[in-house]
């Protein structure tokens, strides 16, 4: 019922043609269970304000905090407990939807699903944006340390610390090392990429700075576009 009533909401809202947008909409929410939506792009892509827009289109987005428990198992390339929390909601972004393997392994779980993969202008402008981040959240204004993550207490303490081995692996003196860093965002890009290559409906590659990008959403989505504009959260830069 709550999903009916911002689906109306939504149709009110932006005005248009509300009986048509209504009835599209309803049509969508109310036949067959929609496909599970995926955002695959690297934290600090504009991964929460795209989250944002889902719900303003009436999406139900899965709990950031719930999935964040699960980076373990994604460590160990478990997905059992992943994917029976992905029954929980329509859209997932974020830690470990955001790490190599999860849209492998999400695809394969929910058949049909669609992927979203957001990106930045460019590998220099991810890791600027991406450490300019954890310098006023983890560092108290200076590159955190790795003594920074393990007692930082997101999620749990220790966590970002665990990401930062699970991802980049466990040497000190790698952390926020650029050229890692920047690799790693382009071979993930890459690998989503090339997964989707011959399945081109299934993949949205999305700079959310363009401002087209709302539009681009909705029509991803087959849902009407009626000017929307693109949230904009957490920004960094």
């Amino acid at each position: 019922m709550k999903r009916i009533l911002k689906i109306l909401i939504h149709a009110y809202k932006f005005e248009g043609n509300f009986w048509q947008t209504t009835r599209s909409l309803l049509t969508s929410a109310l036949g067959r269970r929609n496909p599970k939506l995926f955002v695959v792009g690297r934290n600090k892509t504009g991964t929460t304000s795209l989250a944002a827009a889902l719900k303003e289109l009436g999406y139900r987005v899965g709990h950031q905090r719930d999935a964040e428990l699960l980076m373990e198992d994604w460590g160990r390339r478990d997905f059992t407990r992943i994917i029976a929390y992905c029954h929980t909601a329509d859209a997932y972004q974020d830690v470990p939807f955001s790490h190599d393997f999860t849209f492998q392994a999400m695809d394969q779980a929910f058949p049909g699903s669609k992927f979203i993969l957001t990106v930045r202008e460019s590998p220099d402008q991810w890791y600027q944006s991406m450490t300019r981040f954890h310098t006023k959240r983890l560092g108290h204004n200076r590159l955190p340390t790795p003594d920074d993550l393990r007692n930082d207490r997101y999620v749990y303490k220790g966590w970002s610390w665990r990401n930062k081995v699970l991802v980049y692996g466990p040497e000190q003196e790698t952390l926020y090392d650029e050229t890692l860093y920047k690799t790693s965002y382009v071979r993930h890009n890459e690998r989503v990429a090339d997964y989707f290559r011959h399945r081109p409906g299934d993949l949205l590659v999305l700079n959310l700075a363009h401002p087209d990008s709302m539009k681009r959403l909705c029509d991803f989505l087959g849902l009407p576009w009626n000017g929307q504009v693109m949230p904009v959260l957490n920004k960094s830069a």
